[in-house]
């Protein structure tokens, strides 16, 4: 370890003094070069700043002793932030470690608090995301906050979403594309739903023509399906998108089926194409169920094959094989069940034979799936 650490100094050391060793006598005792001279090795040696990366940050950030930077790494200690967090803010946002953090810090810290969110909370936000303590509270951070708020159903909800996802919310854009999905007619709760889960999609520049494409599809931009559209089509690319399209052809869907099964749940083209075709093959292909069940029933995608499909359809194809289920019930109801309602229905509700049968049926499925 010590050889190690060594011979890590030894390459820094030699890389400073080729840079410095040679500069002209004016420039060696400017201000500038004292600066680096103190910042390039406190960087490298303190966060473990490669020579080339401590050199260019020091045209940003630097300091000609050590206490500055030392009483900002006391702060943040102050303030429940582990050695590990601090060295990783320090090494994405190292502008921070010449800031006053009593004045453009602490008032960041104190406002998200005082709107429900948790000091807990306040550290895994800055170790997440460095760059929200660069944006302005005032011009920023509260406007974030307060746009949030206006689709929120509480305080909490809405620091909840500023903290989840703080840089994209404080994006310029947001206030834009907000704007024009209200004038488009898209409702509150469409809106929430977005800064709560993919509020990356609302600093879009291109949030017009999805929002177009899905209209165009026969989404209600005043149902909640609606942003779900809108965030699964942001998300997939038109390669993926195309992919997923293939997958279902090759078992004979259309693209209309496809639009009709998107739209009663746009989420489950949210899945890989290989999760699409795994599911597609155990119900067609093993069991020799008609596929227009999932076209009616598209969140049967969303279930775990090893832990619910698989396990259930072995119960389900014993029970109509016995005659104990009937031919033309509605199949997608056991898989949708939660594990002690399935239990009840299909497997308990039986005499105390059949019922001991299936359930060994059963947890041996759900054994040998999670063995293997």
């Amino acid at each position: 370890m010590s050889l190690m650490f060594n011979s890590h100094r030894f390459r820094s050391i030699l890389y400073l003094s080729q840079c410095y060793i040679h500069p002209s006598p004016l420039n060696f005792f400017s201000t500038a070069s004292n600066h680096k001279a103190f910042t390039v090795p406190y960087l490298i040696n303190k966060f473990g700043f490669s020579p080339e990366i401590a050199l260019k940050t020091s045209k940003r950030v630097h300091f000609d002793n050590p206490q500055k930077p030392e009483s900002v790494l006391a702060f943040f200690k102050t303030h429940g932030f582990s050695d590990t967090q601090i060295n990783s803010v320090m090494r994405r946002a190292p502008e921070l470690l010449t800031c006053d953090p009593i004045n453009r810090v602490l008032p960041k810290f104190q406002f998200l608090i005082s709107k429900g969110a948790s000091p807990f909370d306040v550290v895994a936000t800055v170790s997440r995301s460095p760059d929200f303590l660069r944006k302005s509270l005032e011009n920023h951070i509260i406007p974030a906050f307060e746009l949030v708020r206006r689709f929120s159903p509480s305080d909490e909800r809405a620091i909840a979403c500023v903290i989840a996802s703080p840089t994209s919310i404080s994006d310029a854009r947001v206030q834009h594309n907000v704007n024009m999905l209200i004038d488009e007619g898209v409702t509150h709760n469409n809106i929430y739903h977005l800064f709560r889960t993919r509020p990356t999609v609302l600093c879009s520049n291109d949030l017009g023509k999805v929002l177009d494409e899905v209209k165009k599809m026969g989404f209600n931009p005043s149902k909640t399906s609606f942003s779900v559209a809108m965030l699964a089509k942001k998300a997939i690319t038109k390669a993926q998108w195309d992919a997923k399209i293939d997958a279902f052809k090759t078992w004979g869907w259309s693209e209309q089926e496809i639009l009709e099964a998107f739209k009663r749940l746009p989420q489950f083209m949210l899945r890989s194409p290989g999760k699409l075709n795994a599911v597609i093959s155990f119900w067609v292909g093993q069991l020799g169920w008609d596929r227009s069940t999932l076209l009616r029933a598209p969140v049967i995608f969303g279930y775990s094959l090893e832990k619910r499909l698989i396990p259930r359809a072995s119960v389900v194809k014993e029970l109509l094989s016995k005659g104990l289920m009937r031919k033309d019930a509605n199949l997608v109801t056991p898989f949708g069940l939660s594990e002690d309602m399935f239990l009840e229905k299909f497997v308990r509700c039986l005499d105390e034979k059949d019922a001991s049968r299936l359930l060994k049926l059963y947890q041996k499925e759900l054994q040998h799936l999670s063995v293997g």
